[in-house]
């Protein structure tokens, strides 16, 4: 089972090293837990990551970061938020550190949101298995999609950070979009349309 998850976690890694990139033909990867194990970190490929045996290393000696209190820290909740306290009946699926929702106002049709558990306002505060674990529903849920539906033939993947670049639930979040030929008149520049005039850079 471990040496599936390794070689798995090798293969989500491009088989670089996570931290420095260099290929693994250049420097053997060793498969570590990012949240270590003997601290209560958990056996899953979110919690895995492949590291070159320098940095790994490395990282064993230097690396001070306590996360004795991590249990406590992932189940972080609160009452009032919507995010932390979910509508059963928009729930798609559910991993120990994330969710997909169907989002209540979409943009088009297929629109999901990926949701960690933990209350954290922002992405930058996600720790590196809760991430992990938003960029695979990501992923698993765009293939589900285009499987769904093959007239999708490409996807907007956005996150609002902060009241002023549009966050209006204040807990992170990651919006993953269908997009369809001619849903708008020109798709041109993408997300940079969130200011207007700046879509489509060529005029």
């Amino acid at each position: 089972m471990y040496l599936s998850k390794g070689y798995n976690s090798r293969k989500q890694a491009g088989f670089r090293c996570e931290l420095c990139g260099i290929s693994a033909n250049d420097r053997a990867l060793e498969v570590d837990h990012i949240i270590p194990h003997n601290l209560r970190g958990p056996d899953t490929i979110d919690n895995y990551q492949a590291l070159c045996y320098k940095c790994n290393a490395n990282k064993r000696d230097t690396d001070s970061t306590s996360f004795r209190d991590w249990k406590v820290l992932y189940e972080t909740r609160k009452p009032d938020c919507i995010f932390c306290n979910p509508e059963e009946s928009r729930m798609l699926a559910v991993t120990e550190l994330a969710y997909v929702l169907k989002d209540a106002f979409p943009v088009t049709d297929g629109h999901v949101l990926i949701v960690p558990k933990r209350h954290v306002d922002t992405l930058f505060e996600l720790f590196a298995p809760e991430m992990n674990s938003c960029v695979r529903l990501l992923k698993e849920f765009k293939s589900h999609i285009e499987i769904q539906d093959p007239t999708v033939q490409g996807f907007n993947v956005g996150v609002n950070v902060s009241e002023v670049a549009g966050q209006t639930v204040p807990h992170c979040h990651f919006h993953l979009i269908p997009r369809r030929l001619g849903d708008v008149p020109n798709p041109k520049g993408g997300i940079r349309s969130i200011i207007s005039g700046k879509g489509d850079y060529t005029e």
